[in-house]
């Protein structure tokens, strides 16, 4: 089985950027236009890419602590769809993965 302490601490280091990260974006988010309007409509298209990445940073923190919760509970590790162990390489590469390779597939994942 794998080192879950040492993928632990990344999740928890990885949520802590990423709260960072989304401080940023909400701030970036709230900040006033400018008078000029060809400058309030290049502000409108960043607006659109902070929102994406604000959602993308929203849906990774989820499973970050999906993952966490996991460990708390004892069943991190194990696929939440056929209950097999998810091998060592997959958590290795993504720690808050909850599906083994083969289920991921399945679903189109």
């Amino acid at each position: 089985m794998t080192n879950h302490a040492k993928l632990q601490s990344w999740l928890l280091a990885r949520r802590d950027e990423l709260n960072a990260r989304l401080g940023n974006i909400k701030k970036d988010a709230s900040r006033k236009n400018s008078a000029d309007w060809s400058e309030q409509a290049q502000e409108r298209e960043n607006d659109e890419v902070i929102d994406a990445l604000g959602n993308e940073t929203v849906i990774e923190l989820n499973k970050i602590n999906r993952a966490l919760d996991r460990m708390n509970e004892g069943d991190y590790g194990l696929c939440l769809s056929c209950g097999k162990a998810i091998p060592e390489q997959r958590l290795e590469v993504m720690p808050y993965a909850d599906l083994c390779i083969k289920c991921a597939e399945a679903q189109g994942l």
